[in-house]
């Protein structure tokens, strides 16, 4: 399974100040077009300020096959991944406010078996810091699954760190937060999210786990693969509280603007919740947009990514929801903000190439390279390039010229010698060398991984 969440902690996004254009809509209308045109993402966008909803942009579809294509709404909902955790907080530090729990709270009250029940704090949970392993990877993930079965997988491998020693991301501890909250209040986390956020502020698209409601409207995930394809759903009783809800980036406005106005929670609890130690608040992540900076959270699961974020001292919210991407949901995100905020920004042109299966097939291969320890795998499918790391996953390649390639997603560029039957890969500014059918002497046997 994917990851709940998408490992920004802290991300700095080019925006060097907030002086705003007037004329900023027709070249976001025009950013999201070519977006859509060249298959780089599917999905919605929202921005407000001071309560007032700026712009709004919906691309893709929510239904693709060849039989029948339904294009997105502002209706459409979406899997928001690890943004269930800003929800989850939030009743946490309401059942604070009325005296039912602390932050000091263990464990013990209501999970007695549970390694360092006595230990573990709701504190530990809220900021990372319970040591508890994460949770990234079940067995079936479409199989409906009870408390007992996932408590049973959370305590199948010791605890990472002693409770309260280390911040160490997991989304068990959001989990086991929304295990808490039917507890104490003896009702479902569905029940309790809807009589303590949803109804209170008419969130029409919001929902929690797989509700007959929300399928209604579900823009269903795909991944591109010459063409949009259908994937798997993970059932939304594994994420749990930690990532089960559904919602739109219009609700996402709306629930956000309302936190910050101090209508969700008092003023002591928003201050503990955005409190951010070692990288995490109670609820929150940071994001650093140049001298700026918000407070959010983004979120993947299966192929949806999400990204909501709340600059506190301009009173602005944007949101964005994505069922589908071949293109970093953050440079989506980034462009987008550029250009809201009249920056000098480039819209690109995601102009590719098309080369015959017998020039393909002259770059297929495994390459190694004696500058970092991993070995990649090119291998053709039909008319593109496949790049296999070994012991992780594959990404397909888009031509941009006669001997180089891309994934933008990955942030990967490639670009083969074939005289010197060589790749040279290309991110974040650096440059590796890689030779094919050679294997340095020094490859480990566990690779690096490229990370996004």
């Amino acid at each position: 399974m994917k990851h709940f969440i998408l490992p920004w902690y802290t991300t700095i996004l080019s925006v060097a100040c907030f002086s705003q254009s007037n004329n900023y809509k027709p070249k976001l209308d025009s950013f999201f077009n070519q977006v859509a045109v060249h298959n780089k993402a599917m999905g919605s966008l929202a921005i407000a300020k001071n309560g007032q909803l700026q712009y709004s942009k919906t691309f893709g579809y929510s239904l693709y096959n060849n039989d029948q294509k339904i294009p997105t709404t502002k209706n459409s909902i979406y899997r928001t991944g690890s943004i269930s955790k800003i929800f989850t907080a939030v009743i946490i530090f309401q059942l604070i406010e009325e005296g039912k729990i602390t932050l000091a709270t263990t464990l013990e009250t209501y999970f007695p078996r549970f390694p360092y029940a006595s230990e573990i704090t709701v504190s530990h949970l809220l900021n990372h810091r319970s040591g508890i392993r994460n949770m990234t990877e079940v067995a079936s993930k479409e199989k409906s699954r009870t408390h007992e079965e996932m408590l049973a997988i959370i305590t199948q491998r010791p605890p990472k760190y002693k409770p309260g020693v280390k911040s160490y991301y997991s989304n068990c501890n959001f989990l086991l937060l929304g295990y808490l909250i039917e507890k104490i209040c003896n009702k479902s986390y569905s029940t309790v999210l809807l009589e303590r956020i949803i109804s209170p502020l008419g969130l029409l698209n919001t929902f929690y786990g797989d509700s007959s409601a929300s399928k209604n409207n579900l823009a269903l995930p795909y991944k591109f693969i010459n063409n949009w394809q259908l994937q798997p759903q993970t059932d939304l009783s594994i994420p749990g509280a930690s990532g089960g809800i559904v919602s739109t980036p219009n609700d996402l406005l709306i629930f956000i603007q309302a936190l910050f106005s101090k209508k969700m929670v008092n003023e002591s609890s928003l201050t503990h919740m955005t409190t951010v130690t070692n990288g995490y608040g109670m609820g929150f992540l940071e994001f650093e947009f140049h001298n700026k900076k918000a407070l959010g959270y983004t979120g993947g699961i299966d192929e949806y990514e999400s990204v909501l974020a709340y600059f506190p001292e301009d009173s602005l919210a944007v949101a964005y929801c994505s069922n589908g991407h071949a293109y970093p949901t953050r440079s989506i995100v980034v462009g987008a903000m550029n250009i809201f905020f009249g920056k000098n920004y480039s819209i690109p042109d995601f102009e590719t190439y098309a080369l015959k299966k017998a020039i393909l097939k002259k770059y297929t291969g495994e390459y190694a390279s004696s500058e970092i320890p991993v070995r990649i795998k090119i291998i053709r499918k039909k008319q593109i390039l496949v790049a296999e790391p070994t012991g992780y996953s594959s990404y397909p390649l888009v031509t941009v010229g006669r001997n180089k390639f891309k994934n933008d997603e990955a942030s990967v560029t490639l670009e083969f010698n074939l005289k010197n039957n060589s790749m040279t890969l290309q991110r974040d500014n650096r440059s590796y060398t890689f030779v094919k059918n050679k294997y340095p002497a020094l490859y480990h046997n566990q690779p690096e991984r490229l990370k996004k």
